[in-house]
């Protein structure tokens, strides 16, 4: 029977420590990687979010899309109901013509025309319409010039025209032209004149003279007269001496030459023609008035402006002004015009002088070289409580 190996107890002890020493060194075969300890991060810290500041432009908001075009009109004050009228006929003009291209802001002249043109230059405005009256053209137009903007104005008074300014109002003159030339062609050669003091006459003075002479007529008696009683009963009793004549002028309106042709057919005139001004076209009830039965006058044709009124009438509720079809026909001059005119750019300005004109409700017109509209005008003759065309208008300016 063999016998057990018998070990000392030192010798076990040695061994232990030999079998633990060898069981690390196979342990350090592996790689053991100690954890380290993790220390959980800090919540983050909620700071105010600071609101983005938006920055805000002066006037109006930039329209990229959009030709921007002022109007200049009195919405307040004496002229207010004009102004308020041509407003609203723009607005159709650019409902009528579906237009998407312009874009129209409206300034009111009443507080100063000068200060309503630099808001509206101030706002990015490459056209400006209007203003109405004489002196506030004058006070737009160096303003406007300096920055390179036409004025298309609703005044008819050629000296604010020129610089950059466009007339678009009725000139006398040409009114008083057109009804001489057509009475010469019915035989008148003996004419005589009545005409108010002031501006307005003045200018119809001239234009009689130069389109009596230039129609080979004469005029046997120029008189004037003031705003005052018996100044044009005066005026009518110096003419008589000078009869017969066989037309006479009254550039005034349809009240005050009804008024005056009484008196006219006593003194000399008893068979004279009475001859009238574009005055007369803007006053509804002048074919009421029996005394004016068979007078001439020229003016702009209705025959487009009475659809324009009754289409005004059921979008606005009210009756136009006469002279608010101006502001539909420079609506009408811009959407045709804005067709070449690139978004952003300056307004082409030599596109105003294009010599085959414009078409609009009034007819035909164009700018001449003195930057008044040059019109188309048809003769009108009060008959029987209503106007007859006795001489149309031209449709335009080739045959002219």
């Amino acid at each position: 029977m063999a016998e057990a190996l018998s070990i000392p107890q030192r010798g076990a002890k040695l061994l232990r420590a030999a079998i633990i020493a060898g069981a690390l060194i196979l342990s350090g075969c592996q790689s053991v990687v100690p954890r380290a300890r993790v220390r959980p991060l800090p919540p983050p810290i909620a700071r105010p979010v600071q609101p983005q500041t938006q920055q805000v432009q002066p006037g109006i908001p930039v329209d990229v899309a959009r030709h921007r075009v002022a109007l200049l009109v009195p919405l307040t004050g004496a002229n207010a109901g004009v102004g308020q009228s041509l407003a609203n006929a723009t607005q159709l003009a650019l409902l009528d013509t579906r237009n998407e291209q312009v874009r129209i802001t409206t300034y009111d002249t009443n507080g100063g025309a000068a200060a309503a043109a630099q808001r509206a230059l101030a706002d990015g405005n490459r056209l400006i319409l209007g203003p109405l009256l004489a002196e506030d053209v004058r006070a737009v137009t160096p303003i406007a010039r300096r920055a390179g903007v036409p004025v298309i104005s609703f005044s008819n008074d050629a000296t604010a025209a020129g610089n950059g300014a466009y007339l678009m109002g009725y000139a006398p003159a040409q009114s008083v032209e057109r009804v001489v030339t057509y009475a010469k062609g019915q035989g008148v050669s003996d004419f005589a004149g009545l005409v108010p003091n002031g501006t307005y006459g003045e200018r119809a003075s001239t234009a009689f003279l130069r389109a009596v002479e230039g129609a080979g007529g004469q005029v046997r008696t120029l008189q004037t007269y003031d705003r005052a009683p018996g100044s044009i009963t005066a005026a009518i009793t110096r003419m008589a001496p000078n009869a017969p004549f066989q037309a006479v002028l009254i550039a005034d309106g349809g009240t005050t030459a009804s008024a005056a042709v009484p008196l006219i057919r006593k003194n000399g005139g008893a068979t004279a023609h009475i001859l009238g001004t574009e005055l007369w076209n803007s006053e509804a009830s002048i074919t009421a008035k029996p005394a004016l039965n068979g007078a001439w006058f020229a003016s702009v044709s209705d025959n487009f402006y009475r659809q324009y009124a009754t289409k005004y009438r059921a979008r606005f509720n009210a009756a136009p002004y006469r002279l608010s079809s101006l502001g539909y026909d420079a609506v009408l001059l811009t959407v045709r015009i804005a067709r070449d005119w690139p978004i952003g750019s300056v307004f082409p300005e030599a596109r105003l002088r294009d010599p085959g004109g414009f078409a609009g409700i009034d007819g035909a017109f164009r700018f001449g070289r003195d930057s008044v509209a040059e019109r188309a005008l048809e003769v009108q003759e009060i008959r029987g409580g209503t106007t007859v065309v006795v001489s149309p208008a031209p449709t335009g300016f080739a045959d002219r």
